[in-house]
C-alpha cells in the first residue's frame, strides 16, 4: 500500500515521498541489509557468477546504540517541583515503561532521524454530557516511517498524521491518526485502512467494520481535546536536515557517513576473505591418495587436501607440496581503524571512539573532556531531547487534570542528564560532601542532587528533621 496515494486522494499535503526513501535506506544500513551492496557478484572465470553475502561490521547499529545510551539511560532524572505532580508523572512514565521504550526509541531516532511520543486517554468513562469521569493515561511510540508532518513553522511540527500498522487474522490494516487544528483546538481523528493487493491507497473501512476488529474496537473516531496545544511530541536529532531542507524531519546520525560505512564493510569483508582464501592447502600426488587396500588415505570432506595431476613433476616438486599464503592482517586492521576514526569524527564522537582488534570493535570508555567533540555533540542533542521530554510531561499533566487530578501544570521541570562519561562522578560527590561539611552547600541541596529528589522532598528526608518530628 502506498500511503501517499491515500493522502493525495484525501487532499493531504505532507513531506515528499522521496524523503521516506532516504529513511528506508538509513534503516537498511541499521539492519545490515543494504540493496545493491550487501549481496554482490563475483565472476568465477568460467562464464558464471557467484552471489556473495558481504560481511558487515554493523557500525550503523553500533552508532545508534551508543548515542541512545548516552542520551537516555537509567541515570537520567526527571524532577518536578510540585511533589504530587512529580509522583503522578513518574507513575505514568513507569506504567508506560518509558525508561525501556524511551531508550529503544532514542536508538530508532538515531537511525531513522525522528520519533514521536503520543500520550492518550484509554478506557474512558464518559457521561452523557461528554464529561470524562475516569480513564488511564497510556502512550504510543512512533518512529520516522510512520510520521507524516502536515504543517510546521520554524522546524516545529504543529499538525501531524501518524500510522499504526496492525495484523488481524493475517490481514494487514493501518490505523491513520491525524492531529489537526480545527478552530482553536486540536482534534484527533482515527480511521482504518485495509491493505488490499492491487490497491495503491488501500481500502478505507467504515466505522462499523473496523469496530469489529479487536485492535480498534474501543477506538474513538474523533476526539476534541479542548486544547490549543498538541497532544504529541516530535523528537529528532539536533542535526540539520541536508537531505531535504524543506521539511522538519530529522536525519540519521550516520546520514552523511554512508560512504564510510560502505568502505568499512568492504574492508571487513576483504579481511574475512583473507582467512578463507589464504588458508593452508596441501597438494598430494595421486599415488598417495589411497592406501594399499584401496581405501582413501585422507578424509574426502577435509578441504585442505588437493589432488595433483598425473603429469606432475614428482622429481622436481616431490610427492607432497604445501602452500601457506600470507594473510594481510596489519594492512586490513590499519585500514579499518583509520575509517573507524573517520566515521566516529563524522558522527560527532571525535576520534579514537572505536578500535578494531582481534576480538572485534572496542568502544573507548574513558572520561572525556568538556572541550571534546563528543561532549559538545551530546550537549547539542540534549537541547532537543530536553525540550521534547518537558513537552511530553506537560501533556501528561494536562491529561491528568482532565481526569480531575490535583496537578500543577506550571510546576518547574528539571531534567538531569547522565554526565558520568564526561565527569568523574565519585570525585564530584566527594567534593560536594566536603562542601556540605564546611557549610558551602546545604545538605538538602546535596540530597536533591544525588538522590534524585526535589529540595522539598530532601528537607523531609533529612535524618535530623525526622528526629525532631519524632
Amino acid at each position: 500500500m502506498n500511503i501517499f496515494s491515500y493522502f493525495k486522494k484525501k487532499g493531504i499535503d505532507t513531506v515528499d515521498a522521496s524523503f521516506y526513501r532516504k529513511i528506508k535506506e538509513w534503516t537498511s544500513w541499521y539492519n545490515g541489509k543494504v540493496r545493491n551492496f550487501s549481496f554482490y557478484k563475483v565472476y568465477t572465470g568460467r562464464g558464471t557468477y557467484k552471489i556473495c553475502d558481504r560481511k558487515s561490521l554493523g557500525m550503523a547499529k553500533k552508532l545508534s546504540e551508543d548515542i541512545a545510551d548516552l542520551l537516555l539511560n537509567e541515570r537520567v532524572t526527571i524532577t518536578l517541583d510540585n511533589e504530587r505532580t512529580n509522583e503522578f508523572v513518574h507513575k505514568i512514565l513507569d506504567k508506560n515503561h518509558f525508561l525501556v521504550q524511551g531508550n529503544d526509541y532514542q536508538e530508532r531516532k538515531a537511525y531513522s532521524g525522528t520519533v514521536a511520543y503520543i500520550p492518550y486517554l484509554d478506557n474512558m468513562e464518559i457521561t452523557e454530557d461528554g464529561e470524562i469521569l475516569s480513564g488511564n493515561i497510556k502512550m504510543n511510540y512512533v518512529d520516522a516511517p510512520n510520521i507524516y508532518p502536515v504543517s510546521w513553522n520554524n522546524g516545529e511540527v504543529t499538525e501531524c498524521i501518524f500510522l499504526f500498522p496492525h495484523t488481524v487474522n493475517r490481514k494487514k490494516y493501518v490505523q491513520v491518526q491525524s492531529h489537526l487544528i480545527q478552530g482553536e483546538e486540536y482534534v484527533i481523528e482515527n480511521t482504518v485502512l485495509q491493505c488490499v493487493s492491487g490497491s495503491q491507497e488501500g481500502a478505507e473501512l467504515p466505522e462499523e467494520e473496523w469496530r469489529k476488529l479487536k485492535p480498534f474496537a474501543n477506538m474513538a473516531r474523533q476526539v476534541h481535546t479542548g486544547s490549543d496545544k498538541p497532544q504529541f511530541v516530535i523528537d529528532r536529532l539536533n542535526i540539520t536536515n541536508n537531505a531535504d531542507e524543506s521539511n522538519p524531519m530529522g536525519i540519521a546520525i550516520f546520514a552523511n557517513a554512508i560512504d564510510i560505512l560502505k568502505k568499512l564493510d568492504i574492508e571487513f569483508d576483504s579481511y574475512c576473505n583473507e582467512f578463507l582464501l589464504g588458508r593452508k592447502r596441501i597438494f598430494v600426488a595421486p599415488e598417495l591418495l589411497h592406501n594399499v587396500d584401496g581405501t582413501l588415505a585422507f578424509d574426502p570432506e577435509e578441504g585442505i587436501f588437493y589432488n595433483l595431476p598425473e603429469d606432475y613433476d614428482r622429481g622436481k616438486e616431490g610427492l607432497i607440496k604445501d602452500i601457506d599464503m600470507q594473510i594481510r592482517t596489519e594492512a586490513h586492521s590499519a585500514a579499518i581503524n583509520d575509517d573507524l576514526n573517520y566515521l566516529s569524527l563524522k558522527c560527532g564522537f571525535g576520534t579514537n571512539r572505536y578500535r578494531f582488534e582481534s576480538s572485534g570493535v572496542k568502544t573507548a570508555t574513558e572520561i572525556i573532556s568538556e572541550n571534546s567533540d563528543m561532549y559538545r555533540m551530546i550537549k547539542k542533542h540534549e537541547i532537543i531531547l530536553e525540550d521534547a521530554l518537558k513537552r511530553l510531561i506537560k501533556i501528561i499533566i494536562r491529561l491528568g487534570i482532565v481526569l480531575k487530578e490535583p496537578l500543577n501544570e506550571d510546576t518547574d521541570i528539571t531534567i538531569e542528564f547522565d554526565d558520568s562519561i564526561i565527569e568523574d562522578k565519585e570525585t564530584e560527590r566527594k567534593q560536594d560532601m566536603q562542601d556540605v561539611a564546611i557549610g558551602a552547600m546545604a545538605i538538602e541541596e546535596y540530597r536533591a542532587k544525588w538522590y534524585g529528589e526535589t529540595v522539598e522532598q530532601a528537607r523531609k528526608n533529612l535524618p535530623e528533621q525526622n528526629q525532631v518530628m519524632e
